[in-house]
C-alpha cells in the first residue's frame, strides 16, 4: 500500500516514515502544502496522512481542494490542535479520521489499518481475513489451514494488497504503483517472482493470471 505523508516537522516525519516502512507501507513524504495539493491527486495513493499546520498552503485548504477534484482516498489528519471546532472543520473538509499530537506510533498504524479495511468494505479485526486466509499485519505472517506461513517483506506487501482487493483484476503496472514509493525503481519482474512464491507457499489457485491483463486474487487454496 502506497501512502503520502504530508508533515513539515522533520523529526516526526522521519519517525512516522520509519514506522510505516517497517510495517510494509511504501511512503512518499512532502513538507509543503502547495506540493501536497498537486501530488495528492496526481499519484495513486491508498491513504494520505496530512498535517494541518503546513507552510505554503494550510492543510484544510489542501484537503478541500483534493475532495473538490474527486480524490476519494482516505485522509487521516495529524495536528497539534485539539479544539473541537478544528476537528469539526477537518471532518467537514473531508477528513476520514483525526489524530492529535503527540500520539503513539502504534495508534497511528492501527488507525491506518482500520481506514484501509473500511474503505474496502472489510471488517476491522485483529487479522485481515479473506477467502480462508488470515494475515497478521503486525507479525507479517499468514495463517493458512491452522498453520503459520512466514512471508518475506515483498510477499507480505503484495499479499496484503491482493487481500484488500479480492476478485479485482490488477495489472502489473497498477500493482507496482501501489507497492513502491515514488523514488523506487519499479520492476514488474520482481512482482512476478513474489506471485510465484506466494503460489508455492499458499496454493497455485490463490492468484489467477489473465494473460495480457494482469492478476486476480481468488482467495482459493488447497
Amino acid at each position: 500500500m502506497r501512502l503520502l505523508l504530508v508533515e513539515d516537522q522533520v523529526e516526526l516525519a522521519d519517525e512516522i516514515s520509519a514506522a510505516l516502512k517497517r510495517n510494509g507501507y511504501a511512503v512518499d513524504w512532502l513538507t509543503d502544502g502547495r506540493d501536497a495539493d498537486y501530488q495528492g491527486t496526481s499519484e495513486p495513493y491508498d491513504l494520505i496522512i496530512l498535517d494541518l499546520g503546513l507552510p505554503g498552503k494550510p492543510g484544510l485548504e489542501v484537503l478541500a481542494n483534493w475532495r473538490s477534484r474527486g480524490l476519494n482516498a482516505p485522509v487521516l489528519i495529524l495536528t497539534a490542535r485539539s479544539s473541537w471546532a478544528e476537528r469539526i472543520e477537518g471532518l467537514k473538509a473531508g477528513a476520514d479520521d483525526y489524530l492529535t499530537k503527540p500520539f503513539h506510533p502504534e495508534e497511528l498504524l492501527l488507525r491506518i489499518q482500520a481506514l484501509l479495511r473500511r474503505t474496502k468494505g472489510l471488517i476491522n479485526q485483529p487479522l485481515l481475513e479473506v477467502g480462508g486466509l488470515a494475515l497478521d499485519e503486525t507479525r507479517q505472517i499468514c495463517h493458512c489451514k491452522n498453520q503459520e506461513v512466514e512471508l518475506t517483506a515483498g510477499e507480505f506487501r503484495l499479499l496484503r494488497y491482493f487481500m484488500l482487493h479480492p476478485d479485482q483484476l490488477l495489472s502489473k503496472s497498477q500493482l507496482a504503483e501501489h507497492l513502491y514509493d515514488g523514488e523506487t525503481e519499479r520492476d514488474s519482474n520482481v512482482i512476478e517472482v513474489h506471485i510465484n512464491r506466494l503460489r508455492s507457499k499458499l496454493g497455485r489457485e490463490l492468484i489467477e493470471t489473465r494473460r495480457g491483463q494482469g492478476y486476480r486474487f481468488t482467495g482459493k487454496h488447497p
